[in-house]
């Protein structure tokens, strides 16, 4: 991306950001997940490090969220409310270690983890062990005054406990730092409560207990439970609380509800193992969290770190895969499914989303892109539904390019598959190819499947075939393979010996050659070479499916169509349940490659009738030598094998190209047939 392509795309983002913000913070309305405004903040982050002179006062990296609500008095934070910068995974973290220690190179640090809860962040003063005041973080310098509400939670104490060892926390000025939430148990019961009574539901429990906080009426707050948890005390003589983990402590000790799962660490991997185990179990805490917040338990040396921009140097937020992301639509692509309907999927900029790299997702139908109006060259929310599938959530129609424009079904249709027919069956939203059923489909298929140049099974011809799908015993390219013999025996075309040779022949094929594999799955546009290609280029089938767009057009001999049609394969939710489906039923694709065989490099083509093989063993036997088989003259190919009956137009072509002709004897001895 260029500077000035880059200068438009901060803006639009600073703009969006700074929207979600005020309704987020400031109204307590939601337009976004966090997950995905974060994803936002940062692609913004990224682009203002590549171009540091765009970085401007008022972008969302350089300021904390929201300014306050004019319904309450304002009052100003004694020390400024920082927020945390992110980091999502252990190069990062140890990338944050590194710059501490080049700033405090002599020094051992001490690590103090808690978990980040997802509340409306507060600040309690006490004034001589009583409370007097609690303010919002509004701005971080300026907060809103909710001392009214705040004191009908039921866990603040109005008293601070006095405890031997922290009396003096009672007196003075102390000041503890938190976040007021409510528990998911909690929040699922004010919910059901109200579906029973018919009244809409809550949200999410963040939104409600900064909406219960955030208005003027003391009795709805004291109605709805809410806690507050403490993760920072504050005093004027810093020395009181010499590190996180005794601030911890003390908290406990006057009467302060804090996170018991918070820990201190001697080094940085030990922290890393602790953020992985939350990853896993923080589905089990009582309330919601994003990840961990890691900072240096000494406080002294905190301070002495500084601030940079919004965030202190000695602290950090290691935030948990997102189950949401935003992305850009880089291409709409048809694939058709085995019913013959044209499934539309999304082609994405990959992205990390619930752990896992994303680039492309369902569009189910036309109706459904309509509804939503993706286009090409749109910034969308994406999201794992039950954590498996991508779907989109939301178009960010503010960042959309100016050139968008809305997606044809019928004109698409022409374009990729210009040789098929399609009508729109009325009632439904789906296309589907004229004229041809499921099961003529999957007959198809299945031959193609089977065929020599695919799988190679032989008792699996045209008439087994069609046999097999009327009966109903196989409903899939896969389900072949679950096949037994007594089975097939209820199908009138078999007997005992031929159902037994049949699943023989069919088990027979369970590991077989990745690009045979691949060919066979009848992928469009896919032929043998291209087969050969694409496992030679991934060599594996996970890896294949993985491939994006770029990636497929490098393999040599891969355009945008091909590559298309590809990525719309391996996209199909249906082809991803089919691969799933072999996987469980033993059947294991490997790849061998030959780049040390005496043919590497060479390309051959054959023209004419071969005596002593046929075709496709001459071709077998050139790929199995490191040498690429192709099946029409190029000007890259190395040899032009002439058999019997060829026309002078390839010879010809041949002898433009400069392309060596040989004839069989000469390929014999090349090959080493005997």
């Amino acid at each position: 991306m260029n500077r000035a392509a880059a200068k438009d795309r901060i803006n639009k983002l600073k703009a969006l950001i700074n929207d979600y913000r005020y309704q987020y913070h400031v109204l307590d309305e939601s337009t976004m997940s966090e997950a995905a405004a974060d994803s936002l903040k940062h692609e913004l982050s990224t682009l203002e490090a590549e171009y540091p002179d765009l970085i401007t006062a008022d972008s969302p990296t350089q300021r904390i969220a929201g300014e306050p609500l004019a319904k309450f008095s304002q009052v100003t934070h004694s020390s400024r409310m920082l927020s945390l910068n992110d980091v999502f995974n252990t190069k990062e973290v140890m990338a944050w270690v590194e710059r501490l220690r080049k700033l405090s190179p002599t020094t051992s640090f001490e690590y103090f983890a808690d978990v980040k809860m997802d509340g409306l962040a507060c600040a309690l003063i006490y004034e001589d062990g009583q409370l007097t005041t609690a303010v919002t973080r509004g701005n971080g310098f300026v907060g809103e005054d909710v001392t009214l509400n705040v004191r009908t939670i039921e866990n603040v104490p109005l008293q601070l406990r006095r405890k031997a060892g922290h009396e003096h926390l009672c007196q003075g000025r102390t000041e503890v730092r938190g976040e007021i939430i409510m528990l998911i148990a909690d929040f699922e019961a004010l919910n059901s409560q109200r579906a029973a009574e018919s009244k809409p539901l809550f949200a999410n429990p963040r939104n409600l207990a900064a909406g219960t906080i955030r208005q003027l009426d003391p009795a709805l707050a004291a109605a709805r439970p809410l806690r507050f948890r403490a993760y920072d005390l504050l005093r004027e003589n810093p020395s009181d609380v010499p590190t996180n983990s005794l601030a911890y402590e003390a908290l406990q000790n006057i009467g302060i509800s804090a996170n018991t799962e918070a820990k201190v660490f001697s080094s940085v991997e030990d922290v890393l193992a602790y953020a992985q185990y939350w990853g896993e179990a923080r589905h089990n805490l009582p309330f919601n969290t994003d990840g961990l917040v890691i900072k240096l338990n000494d406080r002294a040396l905190y301070a002495d770190l500084g601030v940079v921009g919004k965030a202190p140097r000695a602290a950090v937020a290691y935030k948990y895969a997102a189950e949401e992301a935003t992305t850009t639509v880089i291409d709409i692509i048809l694939s058709i499914g085995r019913t013959g309907t044209a499934n539309p999927v999304a082609v994405f900029e990959p992205v990390v989303v619930a752990g896992s790299t994303v680039q492309h997702a369902t569009l189910h139908n036309t109706d459904e892109i309509a509804r939503k109006d993706i286009r090409v060259g749109d910034t969308v929310i994406i999201y794992k539904a039950g954590d498996i599938i991508p779907q989109v959530l939301k178009v960010l129609t503010e960042l959309r390019p100016k050139n968008a424009k809305p997606f044809n079904m019928e004109a698409e249709l022409q374009r990729q598959y210009p040789e098929l027919d399609f009508e729109r069956v009325p009632g439904e939203a789906a296309y589907r190819m004229k004229n041809v059923s499921g099961p003529l489909l999957l007959k198809r298929a299945l031959e193609h499947f089977a065929s020599k140049g695919a799988m190679d099974i032989d008792t699996l011809g045209e008439k087994n075939v069609a046999a097999l799908v009327d009966s109903g015993l196989v409903t899939d390219l896969a389900s072949i393979y679950a096949l037994t013999e007594d089975q097939i025996l209820t199908v009138d075309r078999f007997a005992s010996l031929s159902a037994q040779k049949l699943v023989s022949g069919i088990q027979a094929t369970k590991q077989p050659p990745l690009p045979r594999f691949i060919y066979g799955l009848g992928i469009r546009h896919v032929g043998s070479q291209t087969a050969i290609d694409l496992a030679n280029a991934f060599g594996s089938l996970p890896a294949l499916a993985q491939a994006n767009l770029d990636e497929l057009q490098a393999v040599d001999g891969i355009g945008k169509v091909v590559a298309e049609s590809i990525a719309a394969w391996f996209a199909d939710a249906d082809n991803e349940e089919l691969l799933k489906k072999f996987t469980d039923l033993g059947v294991a694709p490997f790849h061998e490659t030959h780049e040390d065989g005496p043919l590497h490099g060479e390309k051959f083509v054959i023209t004419g009738g071969l005596e002593t093989m046929t075709r496709d063993q001459a071709a077998d036997k050139i790929r199995a030598l490191g040498g690429a088989f192709q099946s029409t003259l190029g000007k890259d190919t190395t040899y032009l094998v002439v058999g019997a009956n060829v026309g002078a137009a390839k010879l010809a072509k041949a002898a433009k190209y400069g392309t060596k002709q040989i004839n069989e004897t000469e390929l014999m001895n090349l090959i080493g047939h005997n």
